[in-house]
């Protein structure tokens, strides 16, 4: 049923499949949303005396049975209509008559997918930083429980100073504090009411639009009724920028995580159960999970720019195109939130080897502590540095192994303890 029809309109059936695409499974994401709004806009229209208190009691009531189907999973979008929207509104309508058809004054199907959208927002943003929490407090633990155990740290892929698996663990851990902090950026833009913006010009029937701010829980209104309408796409955009922070900290360290168990580094392993084999080599033990969760992050990556192609240079108001968005966005989602508990799933069951730094090979990584020896006995750097390079290149160089880095965010002075303060203070700053 097309609510929009006249008469004996109608449409071919090639473009009204075209045009309605996945609509009908992807609305199943947000229908929820649209009974927790539709609930709120006729408590509105009752406070404005467009519904009666018989009618609304009437409406609240039988959407309350529809979010029941909803969360039995029993609700369905058949094919003869567009949207979920088309579909509550019908299901209000068969079952009140004309009480049903009033439920859409002072709005359009444009502000709905919009409200229904920045709640679904909001909600997957709370979802995806409980998530991180538990993998942070993870990676702090394991920092401060190998805090000790040395490992070599990398420029140019090539060995260089030395790290600790104190100083790893942490560093991913304070990475997605920034990430938080894109995903807060993202939930401001959602937390704002959308709702009453009706098509993108408002409506002359005497809405309050406070009302529906406060029952739907905003923070805030989008006033100007062209700008909410201008937000579709941008909200997508901003939130796929935080799904994208998520998976560069994730992608990264999974890209590590596949280094260090190669044999050739050692440096870490898991167990059995946590990796797969081969079909024709005995001995191996992949990190498959890293490899997945390192593609799917990259390909997360590139969802800012996806959208930004679909919503680049139109103009103001409402298009079509914007229907797009949601295949993107909704299964990119899933995905971080997958990623991020398989993430914790390996970490935790992660093997740390505590002898890396033995390795003869990784002698040199104490060239710049000999150097800085030198500083501080008063030799100048440049000098001390060409001393102990032709120390090396004369094979007369002897490592001192005693590591004395005390400055803040240094391998002996890791600042956990700021950084648990620091994730605290951002993760609860829009809850």
């Amino acid at each position: 049923m097309k609510l929009w029809k006249q008469g004996n309109q109608s449409t071919n059936e090639i473009i009204e499949q075209f045009t309605v695409g996945d609509d009908r499974v992807l609305d199943l994401e947000i229908a929820k949303y649209d009974i927790e709004a539709s609930k709120a806009h006729a408590q509105m229209l009752k406070k404005v005396e467009l519904l009666s208190d018989q009618e609304y009691r009437a409406i609240a009531n039988e959407l309350e049975k529809i979010g029941e189907t909803i969360s039995e999973e029993t609700f369905i979008i058949e094919e003869e209509f567009e949207d979920v929207h088309s579909k509550i509104e019908y299901e209000l309508t068969q079952a009140l008559g004309d009480t049903g058809k009033k439920i859409h004054a002072g709005r359009s199907r444009n502000d709905q997918v919009l409200v229904c959208l920045h709640l679904y927002v909001k909600d997957q943003i709370n979802e995806i930083k409980q998530l991180i929490k538990p993998l942070f407090e993870q990676l702090l633990d394991l920092s401060e429980t190998h805090k000790e155990v040395l490992i070599p740290g990398y420029t140019h892929m090539q060995v260089a100073m030395p790290s600790s698996f104190g100083l790893w663990f942490a560093a991913y851990a304070e990475s997605l504090i920034d990430d938080l902090h894109q995903l807060n950026a993202a939930f401001d833009i959602a937390d704002q009411n959308p709702l009453g913006s009706a098509a993108g010009y408002g409506s002359s029937l005497p809405i309050n639009r406070e009302i529906t701010t406060t029952l739907l829980g905003f923070s805030t209104l989008k006033y100007n009724s062209v700008a909410a309408q201008m937000s579709r796409g941008r909200l997508e955009k901003f939130t796929a920028f935080g799904l994208s922070a998520v998976a560069g900290t994730l992608s990264k360290m999974a890209m590590d995580v596949c280094l260090y168990c190669n044999q050739n580094y050692d440096f870490l392993s898991f167990p059995d159960s946590l990796t797969t084999g081969s079909s024709i080599m005995p001995h191996k033990k992949n990190p498959d999970a890293f490899e997945l969760i390192r593609a799917k992050c990259n390909d997360i990556q590139s969802l800012p720019n996806e959208l930004t192609l679909i919503i680049n240079n139109l103009p103001s108001g409402y298009h079509r195109d914007y229907q797009l968005l949601k295949g993107k966005l909704f299964p990119a989602v899933e995905t971080v939130k997958s990623c991020l508990y398989t993430c914790k799933l390996m970490i935790e069951q992660m093997q740390v080897h505590e002898d890396v730094i033995a390795d003869n090979k990784y002698k040199y990584i104490y060239s710049v502590e000999a150097v800085n020896d030198k500083v501080e006995q008063g030799v100048p750097f440049r000098v001390a540095y060409k001393d102990i390079g032709k120390a090396i290149e004369e094979g007369d160089f002897e490592p001192n192994k005693n590591i004395r880095h005390t400055h803040e965010g240094s391998i002996s002075n890791l600042c956990n303890e700021e950084i648990q303060k620091k994730f605290n203070a951002v993760f609860n700053s829009n809850n």
